[in-house]
């Protein structure tokens, strides 16, 4: 099993969202080549961390489980779509999605701020500086630390 952080701004799809849906949902329109790869690793078991971005306080706010591995993601080809890549008319598998399903909402939200202050996750890519990818991977002693700081909240 592997584990991730998957970024998605509140505004546009927020863990709320995702909880009311009644089947698993595309984690798609992700536009940067090495979030792809990411995702293209993914398999249906993963874990992966709900992160709120570009909001006053980002932060973990839940889990989800991969269901789907990749596939090739259908907005880049549909000109109606905000994702929509004219590239994509040429290559439909340039871009990727996985599905993704509801598994647990925190109790209180894992800020930013909190995660930069654990010793123990100085190493993790979210807060390495200048990263702005949408899907990251985590490893398993990330993901166990970020876990407790969830439930220690």
């Amino acid at each position: 099993m592997a584990y991730w952080l998957l970024k998605s701004e509140p505004s546009s799809f927020s863990l709320e969202d995702l909880m009311v849906c009644r089947a698993p949902e595309p984690w798609s329109g992700v536009r940067n080549f090495q979030a792809r790869n990411f995702m293209r690793a993914m398999r249906p078991g993963d874990l992966g961390f709900f992160y709120h971005s570009s909001c006053a306080k980002p932060a973990i706010v839940g889990e989800v489980e991969i269901v789907r591995a990749s596939y090739p993601d259908h907005t880049a080809l549909d000109p109606g779509d905000h994702h929509y890549d004219p590239r994509a008319v040429v290559n439909p598998d340039l871009w990727s999605m996985v599905d993704v399903a509801f598994k647990e909402r925190y109790p209180a939200p894992v800020t930013l701020a909190r995660l930069k202050a654990c010793p123990a996750l100085a190493g993790m890519r979210l807060l390495a500086r200048g990263n702005r990818l949408s899907v990251l991977p985590v490893t398993a002693e990330e993901w166990q630390v970020i876990r407790r700081l969830a439930r220690d909240s």
